[in-house]
């Protein structure tokens, strides 16, 4: 009996020093700041005077934006540690709903895209958050950040109250918000504050929208400071009772900063996106903002005693088909490399901008900064010989099974990937022709087909070209176009009409073509896995286009950041590994990918691009970026 009461004894103090030690982690946790200060996590970012408060403090917010989704996860840490060394004390970042739900019912937050892991990191770092999670976010993405599968109803108003796409956001919303909940300041983590979708105020298609943006926010459990976020032209639209508005810009001025005092007057001033640079079209110049106006902007927004949000504090990189287009005044689509000019680069280099950033928030902190981590080493490796071809037409059996249709569908309504319709890249319509003359486009082509006539090219149709000249032939022939969905519009009053494919007829004589086979070519990571067991073949002396090339690149030991080059290519598409780094142009300004070291394998690495028009035997790769000529942001 002794010894089962010691044995008791022994279990009740063990278990006391285990309930000590996690209250005493949890006490650490959830009662101090990254800052390291002790909080009691009571009321939270507040904006009750001119200046906001933390927890009853004064609180200047110098943020910057740094997307998880647009930077491997291998690199999260190190940029957000590059972030704290720069003097920034919070991390802003938007959450595209179109790469969490790619399909209705399906939902990815793993991996690349586990969202609580990123706001964790921040938090072990030091850094505050902002969470900016839309619906609709902009950002350059593809429709914005909102699921293409939205356009399958006809009748779809994007970004209002229309019962199809409030559905869709709650149900988003359901799975999304009790993610971030227990991340909120109050209830420990670091989430300070929380944006109300994306310059609304500039759409404003539906005045009870933001309302019911704010109710599907705070009835999920939602309850520290909400914040709206607009340009100028958009301030007064995009506002909502009981939520701070915050004003977007590049270069300051007098008049935006009276506008917002006037429309939010004895409240805090921020500047929720101060554009540290731009974004980049395909066939423009690179945009560069120089780094005197940009520090120049930044120092006047903080003497003025205004909180502050670098976009983009680091850009990153739009892998895969996530970039968005311009529709104003011409479509343009944008380039794969996001790295914005921004004071980190694309692979996260230090600019002049950092370091001229670094030595103005340096003088808002007490404390030294930390110090600045070390860079990466960037590797030029041996070029990929390209040594095996497959024909697009040899390739098409491992797409999915193709779909009939009288009429042209485009490539959200396919049914293809479990109905929800084709999202991103190219989409193969043929159907047989017994005649030669006038092919027209009307402009239902959205937004670029190469044409063949029994698989051998005969024009293109673009936005500018609306009309080719088929063959004459009285016999059965195949009449093939291959349409690539360039990237959705990301910005305006257009984003209804960004379905994709063929849009309507086609026409040849002026008589509509009919009875078509269509092709789902979406280039995910399973179809170019599958393409291992196509009949590969030895690469010819002249190709056919478009195709697919094989090639091999060798690494030795711990693979470093390189950057892939295509000269003598002309357009299409590059997996490493199966990943998709995105699309090369020549007609530029980006003349390289960027690839990171974590996506290659010590030793061999598979290359294939998928090539419109024109290849080189070989890729190669270098240890720096050619994002083009730049030209000055005026």
């Amino acid at each position: 009996m002794v010894v089962l009461r010691i044995r008791k004894a022994h279990k009740r103090r063990y278990a006391l020093l285990c309930l000590s030690i996690v209250g005493f982690i949890m006490y650490r946790y959830l009662g101090t700041a990254p800052g390291g200060r002790r909080m009691s996590r009571r009321v939270g970012l507040s904006a009750n005077s001119s200046q906001f408060t933390l927890e009853g403090e004064t609180f200047r917010i110098l943020g910057g934006s740094v997307h998880y989704f647009r930077v491997p996860r291998a690199y999260w840490r190190d940029r957000l540690m590059k972030m704290k060394a720069c003097g920034i004390n919070t991390l802003t970042t938007y959450v595209p709903w179109s790469l969490h739900q790619p399909e209705r019912g399906v939902f990815h937050f793993q991996t690349e895209l586990d969202l609580e892991a990123y706001i964790n990191l921040a938090a072990e770092v030091g850094l505050w958050v902002i969470l900016r999670p839309g619906p609709y976010i902009c950002s350059e993405l593809d429709l914005g950040g909102l699921p293409s599968w939205l356009l399958r109803d006809e009748s779809m108003r994007l970004r209002t109250t229309h019962p199809g796409f409030a559905e869709a956001v709650n149900t988003f919303f359901d799975k999304l918000i009790p993610k971030v909940v227990p991340l909120q300041f109050k209830k420990g983590g670091p989430i300070i504050a929380v944006q109300l979708e994306n310059e609304y105020g500039s759409f404003a298609m539906d005045n009870t929208y933001m309302p019911f943006i704010k109710e599907a926010l705070q009835s999920r459990g939602i309850n520290e400071l909400l914040l709206t976020s607009d340009n100028h032209e958009g301030l007064k639209e995009g506002g909502v009772t009981g939520v701070i508005r915050t004003v977007n810009l590049q270069k300051l001025n007098q008049g935006d900063i009276k506008y917002l005092n006037a429309i939010q007057p004895n409240s805090p001033m921020m500047v929720m996106e101060c554009w540290t640079g731009w974004f980049d079209a395909w066939g423009d110049l690179h945009h560069v903002l120089a780094q005197e106006d940009m520090v120049s902007a930044v120092r006047e927004i903080l003497r003025r005693g205004m909180s502050i949000n670098l976009y983009m504090f680091h850009g990153g990189t739009n892998f895969g088909f996530m970039s968005g287009a311009l529709t104003n005044p011409i479509y343009k689509a944008l380039i794969t490399s996001y790295d914005y000019d921004a004071p980190l680069s694309e692979s996260g280099e230090y600019t002049p901008k950092y370091h001229l950033l670094r030595d103005l928030f340096s003088q808002y902190h007490s404390e030294k900064l930390p110090d600045m981590p070390a860079l990466r080493w960037k590797e030029t490796y041996e070029p990929a010989i390209m040594y095996q071809h497959l024909s697009l037409w040899d390739a098409l059996t491992f797409a999915e099974e193709p779909f009939k249709s009288p009429t042209p569908v485009n490539m959200e309504n396919l049914p293809v990937n479990s109905g929800n319709g084709q999202s991103y890249g190219y989409t193969l319509y043929e159907t047989i022709i017994t005649s030669g003359g006038s092919l027209k486009s009307g402009d239902n082509v959205r937004d670029r087909a190469l044409v063949f006539v029994d698989r051998h090219y005969i024009g293109i149709f673009k936005h500018q070209n609306l009309e080719l000249a088929v063959p004459d032939g009285k016999e059965k022939r195949t009449l093939s176009l291959l349409v690539e969905n360039c990237g959705r519009v990301h910005y305006g009053k257009a984003l209804d009409k960004q379905r994709k494919g063929l849009v309507g007829d086609i026409l040849l004589n002026n008589s509509p073509l009919r009875d078509f086979t269509i092709y789902s070519l979406d280039m995910k990571t399973s179809f170019i896995d599958s393409l291992n067991q196509a009949p590969w073949m030895s690469l010819p002396h002249v190709p056919s286009f478009p195709g697919f090339f094989l090639g091999r690149m060798f690494t030795y030991g711990y693979p470093s950041d390189t950057f892939v080059k295509l000269p003598g290519w002309g357009k299409g598409v590059v997996f490493i590994n199966g990943l998709n780094l995105g699309r090369h142009w020549y007609i530029g300004p980006q003349q390289t990918l960027y690839l990171p070291g974590p996506f290659l394998n010590s030793g061999v690495n598979q290359v294939i691009v998928f090539e419109e028009q024109e290849a080189d035997y070989k890729i190669t790769f270098e240890e720096t970026p050619d994002l083009g000529m730049a030209v000055d942001i005026q």
